[in-house]
């Protein structure tokens, strides 16, 4: 299956694809999506699920990020489905990784949208000083904070958000995860609609990179040195995976 550049937007179409899901990634990585989170959305759409990973410029009103995004990626589903090349009416999914995740909440509660579910992968609501490294040399002498700011963003959450069945995904290493602080406002809103699942890793885990590794025509013990490197660098990246299908397709057909 082969990365497909649709209006800047990096495309995966499985054949027969079961669902849609759109990807927002976290601050200065989602420039790039197909590099950054290559391995991640690979292993998704190999299960049949469509991939569109809208790439955006990071930038302190994140309101204007979530809208264009949403804009973008409505053009882009327009466009496949006017091509034939994506089915109509496939249930679509957001999946969102830390500055992502607050880009698909601000979407669920300022736009009207039409979404199956929410995956939440390491939620990062921090103010400026906090999110952006050296940021408080600027604020110090021209006050700047995201807009919204966390507050407001909570409060936006509580009162608007409009997707009932969501995902959070809370690494056991990661000192940028505000994942608890959601869980309770997402519980307070959808009581029952929540799960919260805790792997191992940290907040770049989602990041992992596939390192292929390709035996000779003779398998040596350097071959099963490489393969079991292979298995145990990408072991979380790989638990990340599995919980984001299970969620997805909590009753596969056996």
């Amino acid at each position: 299956m082969n990365w497909l550049d649709i209006a800047g937007h990096s495309v995966l179409i499985p054949p027969q694809p079961v669902a849609l899901i759109h990807f927002l990634g976290g601050a200065f990585v989602a420039t790039a999506p197909q590099a950054t989170y290559r391995r991640l959305l690979e292993g998704i759409a190999d299960q049949g699920y469509a991939v569109i990973a809208t790439p955006f410029l990071t930038s302190v009103d994140h309101a204007k990020i979530a809208e264009e995004a949403l804009f973008l990626f409505e053009d882009v589903v327009e466009q496949l489905q006017r091509s034939a090349r994506l089915p109509q009416f496939l249930p679509i999914y957001g999946i969102g990784h830390s500055m992502g995740c607050k880009l698909h909440l601000l979407i669920g509660s300022l736009f009207e949208v039409n979404r199956a579910g929410n995956i939440f992968i390491s939620f990062n609501n921090a103010p400026i000083d906090k999110a952006i490294p050296f940021a408080e040399l600027i604020t110090s002498a021209v006050p700047i904070e995201f807009s919204p700011n966390p507050e407001q963003t909570n409060r936006l959450v509580q009162k608007h958000y409009q997707i009932p069945r969501n995902l959070l995904v809370k690494f056991s290493n990661d000192t940028l995860d505000q994942t608890l602080r959601l869980s309770g406002l997402l519980e307070q809103r959808f009581p029952g609609m929540v799960s919260v699942q805790r792997l191992a890793g940290n907040h770049l885990t989602p990041l992992g990179q596939d390192v292929r590794w390709q035996a000779g025509d003779t398998f040596t013990p350097l071959d099963a040195l490489g393969q079991w490197f292979r298995q145990e660098v990408y072991r979380d990246v790989n638990q990340l995976e599995n919980a984001i299908l299970r969620w997805l397709d909590p009753l596969p057909i056996l």
